[in-house]
């Protein structure tokens, strides 16, 4: 490179440095306005499957009397909600409303043979009061669905005959049950609704009905069960959801959104766009869960899920299922009034999340918080990004470094003008890998320099230590830097709410280790790059390589696999993080505090000494990135992340401080041996 070039390289690339600097300051208000955003909602509600209790219901001999004693007993130990779900003929018979009868079975009671032809469904009321709410409801549905309706009486009670097959009548959906949610909200729980799309085609006007009579129940939050929203027609009447979102919001009412659900729910991100993200998130325990699941995870998991994931809705299900070694018929609300409530001395869910500070209430959307000029701030902290990017970048080609970051800033705004949301998130991947990438490689070369300044090589233990700890903290400010960066690019409620993500966790999780390797292999060594390269070419491939490279691959596969929200983890590591977070509240990163931040400590302090030492600071690499990805998972509380990362630095330089001392004592050791065998 031309002297002239490489000094206005140098000259600018301070500058970058200070483009940096701003756009960390710029990204400040930005995170504080996310912080208003995240403690904006502190009300959380723990709702019971009421169609399942009306099933684990219909077990017992007097199903009422128990249904309304475990009503009782769920309400003491604080569920607040009941989700009931579109009638079926089905579950209105376990409600003792009506009793249900196929063409045969109608036909014995009125004493008569019933013919072929007939292949009816036949319904009874119990109560004439309650009949008179409930007939329009099923003339209405099975009209709805082309079957002609005609009244029936048998013993004295009135009923309807419907053209309809059994076991396809007792299926159809219909309007959730008045009856039993108004007996709900007078016992005080909250009622939501749990609406389908199965009742096709939509019918705007009867909609307006059922959300009318939701309204006057207090009603202000719905539920969706099945793959789509209501309204959502398979591209059909694409409008239908916009006339549901409107309807919701006429009748002040927002929507629960399932967390990780298989197959995301149809139309469930434009119903939240439009409804202008009156939304909140869901997290279930299904029935096979709650049945195999002993108290102890299932408590460690609903407390994780409203502290750590922005959970606001929670939501518990129970069936009845048969034990044929025991000879019962087992159900889990015991199981769940002792989770929430508390048993065998744990204090329980309830008071555990209350004592993080969430009360058991109405579960409200965030309100979001915006900062002055937030447009202009993202942008200077964009510009920020760039520039560090653009200093990564120089690391490995010095003369590109300014023409990098001219070239980014032009392509940036280009990209955000055709698609805002795919620029914001891979600028945030990008400054992600830079941060902690950059961190490292200077780190490497300011060891590199303090190892070949020292007159004989070798600083003694005192100084190398003090080194080691200043050098360990410089590196881990300048790896959190890209932490403001992605907060502030990626400061939008969709975020919050999981209906966007940050992209691109396994390129963060490997780029910077692979980078930083890249670095150390082919930089310095008093050769050029490509000498470097033609020197490890030309090496001789010996058995010990080859196993080498193998073990360094299926270690890749498998932190590979650990990496994500849907990483694997053993039944032992899964009680060790029991363990972490009882003692600490929040739990520490364990690649960060047990592995990557005691190697990184203890590399920096060897290789002041040793050039080897270089991999224990790339394996080291996993904690520096660990950090800044702790961020990247938007739906977690930002001030519980900060707590996250500080626990597990604190504990990591401990853990670190005690491999230097073992390692100390150990070449004190050798070197005792070795004076005496002299």
């Amino acid at each position: 490179m031309p002297q002239w070039l490489h000094t206005w390289n140098s000259r600018l690339s301070k500058l970058l440095w200070w483009v940096v600097l701003v756009g960390v300051i710029a990204a400040l208000p930005v995170m504080y306005a996310r912080a208003q955003t995240e403690s904006s909602a502190k009300d959380v509600a723990f709702v019971m499957d009421y169609r399942d209790l009306l099933q684990v219901s219909s077990t017992k001999e007097v199903p009422q009397a128990y249904l309304q004693e475990e009503l009782a007993k769920l309400k003491a130990a604080g569920v607040n909600g009941m989700a009931v779900f579109e009638s079926t003929l089905e579950e209105l018979g376990w409600a003792g409303e009506i009793n249900v009868y196929n063409a045969t079975q109608a036909a014995m009671l009125e004493q008569r043979v019933s013919p072929p032809s007939d292949n009816r469904t036949y319904v009874v009321f119990h109560n004439a009061e309650h009949a008179a709410t409930l007939r329009p409801i099923i003339e209405w549905a099975f009209t709805h669905y082309g079957a002609d309706i005609k009244d029936w009486t048998v013993g004295g009670l009135s009923g309807l005959s419907i053209g309809m097959g059994y076991d396809d009548a007792i299926m159809h959906p219909m309007q959730p049950n008045p009856i039993a949610m108004q007996a709900l909200k007078d016992q005080g729980f909250q009622v939501f609704p749990r609406l389908s799309n199965r009742i096709l085609p939509f019918d705007a006007a009867e909609m307006n009905k059922w959300l009318d009579s939701f309204q006057a129940l207090g009603v202000t939050r719905v539920l969706f069960d099945g793959d789509a929203i209501t309204g959502y027609g398979e591209g059909k009447n694409p409008k239908d959801v916009k006339k549901f979102a409107q309807m919701l919001d006429e009748h002040g009412m927002g929507i629960a959104m399932f967390e990780n659900l298989k197959v995301p729910m149809k139309g469930m991100a434009k119903l939240a766009n439009l409804l202008e993200y009156n939304a909140v998130r869901a997290h279930s325990i299904s029935e096979g869960e709650m049945t195999v699941l002993k108290n102890a995870p299932i408590e460690d998991r609903l407390v994780l899920a409203v502290k750590d994931r922005n959970i606001r809705f929670i939501y518990l299900n129970a069936v009845a299922t048969k034990d044929t070694i025991k000879g019962l018929v087992y159900n889990p609300l015991d199981k769940i009034t002792e989770t929430l409530g508390g048993y065998d001395g744990s204090t329980g869910v309830i008071k555990k999340i209350e004592d993080f500070g969430f009360n058991l209430g109405e579960p409200k959307a965030f309100e979001v918080h915006s900062a002055p000029q937030q447009s202009v701030l993202k942008g200077v902290a964009a510009l920020g990004a760039i520039a560090l990017i653009s200093i990564l970048i120089g690391l490995f080609l010095p003369g590109l470094q300014v023409l990098a970051f001219v070239i980014g800033a032009i392509g940036s705004a280009g990209l955000y003008v055709l698609s805002p949301n795919t620029m914001l998130q891979a600028l945030a991947l990008f400054v992600g890998i830079a941060a902690p990438t950059t961190a490292v490689i200077l780190l490497v070369k300011r060891l590199r320099e303090l190892r070949e300044s020292s007159a004989d090589g070798r600083l003694s233990a005192a100084r190398r230590l003090g080194g080691s700890l200043i050098l360990f903290a410089r590196t881990t400010v300048l790896s959190i830097v890209a932490i403001p960066f992605i907060v502030a690019l990626l400061n939008e409620i969709e975020y919050n709410l999981v209906l966007q993500q940050f992209r691109g966790v396994s390129l963060l999780h490997l780029v910077p280790i692979a980078l930083v390797a890249l670095y150390v292999v082919l930089y310095g060594s008093g050769n050029t790059v490509f000498g470097n390269a033609r020197r490890i070419l030309a090496m001789p491939l010996t058995v010990l390589w080859i196993v080498g490279v193998g073990v360094i691959a299926v270690a890749g596969l498998y932190y590979l696999t650990r990496t994500g929200n849907a990483g694997t983890v053993s039944g032992v590591e899964l009680k060790f993080r029991s363990l972490l977070e009882n003692t600490f509240g929040v739990r520490p990163r364990t690649k960060e505090f047990l592995l990557g931040h005691p190697l990184f400590l203890v590399g920096i302090f060897l290789a002041l000494r040793y050039r080897w030492a270089m991999a224990l600071i790339i394996a080291g690499t996993i904690a520096q990135l660990s950090m800044v990805d702790t961020f990247a998972h938007i739906h977690t509380p930002m001030i519980l992340s900060v707590i996250r990362v500080m626990l597990g630095l604190g504990l990591g330089v401990c853990i670190g401080l005690v491999g230097i001392a073992v390692w100390q004592i150990g070449e004190g050791v050798k070197a005792r041996w070795a004076r005496q065998e002299a």
